[in-house]
């Protein structure tokens, strides 16, 4: 698509002009990358998003990047040209990346083309540490900018195409207003004293590494209600998390598509014994069914010989009971704080440090410098208060 000329402009917030037409610049060619890069390159800023087909392949990719400066949407097809070019400018000290949701985009494109990123800044993040009471791009945009966004395209295939006009439009808005976005934050951040906490968050989310693609079998325990189920139940569910990944793997599907969370655990609770009790399960797609109906109720099987309840049980706490009662305390305290700031509980430690808290229980500040997952902000921040929280629980 040729680049517009001589548009009509408007006065937009912080002084950003926003094009009056809803255009963007389509890049699918090593010659208008090059054109692409030559601008960012002048520009001390960008906005950056990625869309992938997650919801439609066990491997996502990346397959559509998002990027704007004042005045110029870039929509740059990864599936047609070769992007490793922009690594340098996300490598830039020079050059701020504005995201929305930063972390999922740096995952993806560390793990597709090994970019290295700096100098962030994450418009979520810096509305959950601002507090606002939305914190997704469609409602931020509703009610900063009056923009309305179509989310009938939410859950587009991003690796079919050609990508349709209407996809592209939709995609676009995923950066337009973030400059302008940014730059109301940033004054409401100096305003309450939160930029550097800000910027540290920010920090966070760049050094994040993607995990190579391998299945856990332990990340069942991530599931909701895994929680509330008895050893037996938990046992089937694992079974059956194990199988989820195996039939995703052949169909080509992720995880979800195949079974959804809620089912397992449904079935986990249930644990039908019979094709007939596996047919009434809601939830359970007909296809499923048909495909993998024994497998499912072998797997089942296999999680009630794993683990039989004994009446003669030791009731001393186990190691991962007490893990449990460490974790349900350190977020008991997580959420005292969030309501005394009114922000979300994960604004203060994410569950993955309060599960890393959980399993090593550090007891002294000394031995709370060695949670790498915790950074020296949030050591200083909220150290002794973790310290003090686990020492109920180091006897």
């Amino acid at each position: 698509m040729a680049i517009l000329q001589d548009l009509s402009m408007i006065q937009f917030a912080m002084g950003y002009r926003i094009n009056e037409a809803e255009t963007y610049i389509l890049v699918d060619t090593p010659a208008t990358l090059k054109q692409v890069l030559e601008q960012l390159r002048d520009a001390p800023l960008f906005a950056v998003d990625t869309e992938s087909d997650s919801l439609y392949a066990y491997f996502e990719k990346v397959c559509l990047l998002q990027l704007s400066i004042p005045g110029a949407d870039y929509l740059v097809d990864p599936l047609r040209v070769d992007v490793t070019p922009l690594g340098e400018l996300f490598a830039s000290q020079d050059h701020e990346k504005v995201f929305h949701a930063a972390s999922y985009d740096i995952l993806c494109l560390k793990r597709d083309y090994g970019f290295t990123f700096v100098n962030i800044f994450d418009t979520m993040v810096a509305a959950r540490i601002l507090g606002w009471r939305h914190y997704g791009l469609a409602a931020i945009l509703q009610e900063q900018f009056g923009v309305h966004v179509d989310k009938r395209l939410q859950r587009y295939n991003w690796g079919a195409r050609p990508l349709s006009t209407a996809a592209l439009e939709y995609a676009r808005l995923d950066t337009h207003y973030l400059l302008p976005l940014r730059d109301l934050q940033i004054q409401e951040l100096q305003r309450r004293g939160k930029l550097i906490e800000a910027r540290h968050a920010f920090a966070r989310e760049s050094l994040k590494e993607p995990a190579t693609k391998s299945f856990d079998p332990e990340g069942f325990w991530r599931i909701s209600g895994v929680l509330q189920l008895d050893p037996v139940g938990r046992a089937i569910l694992r079974e059956l998390y194990i199988l989820r990944d195996k039939l995703a793997r052949e169909m080509d599907l992720p995880p979800f598509k195949v079974i959804s969370n809620d089912v397992l655990v449904h079935l986990a609770v249930t644990r039908p014994s019979s094709r007939r009790e596996l047919l009434h399960i809601k939830g359970l797609g007909q296809g499923i069914y048909r495909r993998c109906s024994d497998e499912l109720l072998e797997a089942i099987a296999r999680g009630r010989r794993a683990l039989t309840p004994s009446p003669l049980r030791d009731r001393r706490p186990s190691s991962l009971e007490i893990t449990i009662a460490r974790y349900e305390a350190l977020r008991a305290w997580r959420r005292q704080e969030a309501e005394a700031r009114q922000v979300d509980p994960d604004i203060i430690l994410p569950n993955r440090v309060l599960i890393e808290l959980a399993r090593r229980s550090p007891i002294t500040l000394e031995a709370l410098a060695q949670i790498e997952t915790m950074d020296e902000w949030q050591r200083q921040t909220y150290g002794e208060a973790v310290v003090a929280v686990l020492q109920r629980w180091s006897g």
